[in-house]
């Protein structure tokens, strides 16, 4: 028996979320990326590697000069990627898309053209009402890149440079602790004979881990400190080895603290980092041993830990050298370029495929989560309520 013809057309039959994929056409995205304006900021967004995959599915990027001479790129290297140099800044920043470590500051937001899209780190925690009104006042689209989430629901930016942080403060403590930098004179290492270095870890997140993975690849004694019961166990499972672990009681901390060579802070808060180790702990740990307060620009988790530079990166007190500079992955900026643009370039790639960053931020969630201005209109609610700007939900506002 013949089946009766359907009274609609197979186009009208797909699902609209169909209908949108077919709607799609690939974009041309039009790059800047600026030098680096913040002192010591020595990161590049784009790998020439990245640059080249990007000019070679048609894209444009347009680099500052010397902008990745820091992490060891030249211009040269640029511009056999595919990549136009200039010396005009002006000429970055009329750019469709700016692509920065830093956020940027003032005086480049008055470089912006109007409706320019701006990714970004944000360091909410730097930030004043004044920096989202000025962006505002240029109808930007602003991408937080620290925010944006992969598809297991995880922030991949924060992860690759809360590693390189753990893998960094390990690295950074067997350096103080040389004699020649005027440090104890011990050394990481399982030396036959000699007792091996005692390292304790606050913070059992992705820093504490690759601290106590770097730590215990060196042969040193770990002790890891945190709150979560779960981050310990998860802890135990990543490293695949038993570790000593425990909850922050203040008797059982004070006894590591007391024995340790190095201790690492590692902790976060939903506001300051909580002060966990107090002055009076401080005092009772050996002299010549090193504290690397890796949460130092959340306020620190040690009491007596001050904000330090790469300049001058150490402090002493109680005998103790404490390490407290902010930007840790920026000592090795190649590595955390190289990390920072693995992570950027599928993106870029991708709001291109989708014809743009319009269509982008409809089919992806986690590009979404990132955003925190669109056209001038606040869309995130944690900075509203920070800095008490009115916002509007993203969902109203693309679809």
């Amino acid at each position: 028996m013949q089946q009766p013809s359907s009274p609609f057309s197979k186009q009208q039959l797909l699902p609209q979320e169909e209908t949108l994929e077919i709607l799609k056409q690939k974009g041309e995205l039009f790059i800047g990326l600026p030098k680096e304006d913040q002192r010591l900021e020595r990161r590049i967004c784009l790998t020439p590697d990245a640059v080249n995959a990007l000019t070679a599915n048609g894209h444009r990027v347009l680099i500052e000069a010397g902008a990745g001479e820091g992490a060891d790129f030249s211009d040269v290297n640029y511009t056999n990627a595919g990549a136009e140099v200039t010396r005009d800044t002006k000429k970055v920043y009329s750019c469709p898309i700016i692509l920065k470590v830093e956020p940027p500051t003032f005086s480049e937001i008055q470089l912006l053209n109007p409706q320019t899209t701006v990714i970004s780190a944000l360091q909410i925690k730097t930030q004043s009402k004044g920096y989202f009104e000025e962006l505002a006042k240029k109808r930007s689209t602003a991408i937080a890149f620290e925010y944006i989430r992969d598809d297991d629901g995880k922030y991949p930016a924060v992860r690759s440079l809360s590693e390189i942080a753990g893998t960094s403060s390990v690295l950074v403590a067997s350096e103080l602790m040389a004699a020649t930098n005027k440090g104890n004179g011990l050394m990481f290492g399982n030396i036959s004979g000699v007792p091996p270095v005692e390292v304790v870890i606050i913070g059992a997140g992705t820093v504490g881990e690759f601290a106590a993975r770097s730590a215990i690849g060196l042969g040193a004694n770990v002790k890891i400190f945190d709150n979560s019961i779960t981050k310990l166990r998860n802890i135990q499972t990543n490293l695949k080895q038993t570790v000593y672990t425990s909850t922050i009681q203040p008797k059982n901390l004070l006894k590591a603290l007391k024995r340790c060579d190095v201790a690492i802070g590692a902790t976060r808060g939903k506001d300051r980092t909580p002060v966990i180790v107090s002055s009076t702990m401080v005092e009772h740990m050996k002299k010549g041993a090193v504290i690397i307060d890796v949460s130092i620009d959340m306020g620190g988790c040690f009491e007596t830990s001050e904000v330090t530079s790469h300049a001058k990166p150490t402090i002493e007190k109680y005998g103790v050298i404490h390490y407290g500079v902010p930007n840790i992955p920026s000592r090795y900026p190649k590595t955390s370029s190289v990390s920072i643009s693995n992570i950027f370039t599928p993106y870029l790639l991708k709001i291109g495929e989708d014809g743009g960053l319009e269509h982008a931020l409809r089919f992806d969630k986690g590009l979404r989560n990132g955003l925190y201005l669109y056209h001038g209109v606040l869309t995130n609610k944690v900075v509203g309520e920070w800095f008490d700007l009115s916002y509007s939900d993203i969902n109203f506002l693309i679809f």
